[in-house]
């Protein structure tokens, strides 16, 4: 009897501590080089990209809720044919890039309507320092006006490196490579 008692205590004690381990999140990140990442850095991180998405539709503060979500020398630039063009790096230029800045928000006053970015499939990957990932993109129309041929082309995916900050996760880069292939900078 004892004996069973024993081994039920050791059994119990065994699936205990296994119930902890697979229970406890992954270690806390030290000093941003760990390529570990938390449970609510995913959230976090994938709160970033919805904030990236309505920041960009809605020109939100005049381009500077979506500047906002960069880093101070954060950058976006757009790739086709695996070619890398030119960046828009800063928090001026992205309010810009988002048509916000000087350009006053007009995309919201075009007749053929607004741009709507659904991100989808967001993959994310520890990385020292942060987090790199990619996501897909798709555009379903223009406030419900199907896209045109000339328009086909805006899809594609984006591709991030995210870094934390004392003000949350950031984004460092954003590439939309608008056609899939493998960028050569």
């Amino acid at each position: 009897m004892m004996r069973r008692l024993a081994c039920l205590a050791l059994g119990v004690g065994v699936l205990s501590a296994t119930a902890v381990a697979v229970q406890a999140p992954p270690p806390a990140r030290s000093s941003g080089k760990s390529a570990t990442l938390t449970a609510m850095d995913y959230i976090e991180i994938q709160q970033l990209v919805v904030r990236y998405a309505w920041a960009n539709d809605t020109c939100a503060n005049n381009g500077n809720d979506y500047a906002d979500l960069y880093v101070t020398d954060g950058w976006f630039g757009s790739s086709r044919n695996g070619k890398l063009g030119s960046k828009s790096q800063g928090h001026d230029a992205l309010a810009e890039a988002a048509g916000g800045g000087s350009r006053k928000c007009a995309k919201l006053e075009r007749p053929q309507g607004l741009w709507i970015h659904d991100i989808v499939n967001l993959q994310i990957d520890p990385a020292l320092g942060g987090a790199t990932g990619r996501s897909r993109l798709v555009y379903p129309s223009l406030r419900g006006v199907s896209f045109d041929a000339e328009h086909a082309g805006h899809v594609g995916g984006y591709e991030y490196v995210f870094v934390k900050t004392e003000q949350g996760w950031r984004f460092k880069s954003v590439i939309h490579n608008m056609d899939g292939k493998e960028i050569r900078e």
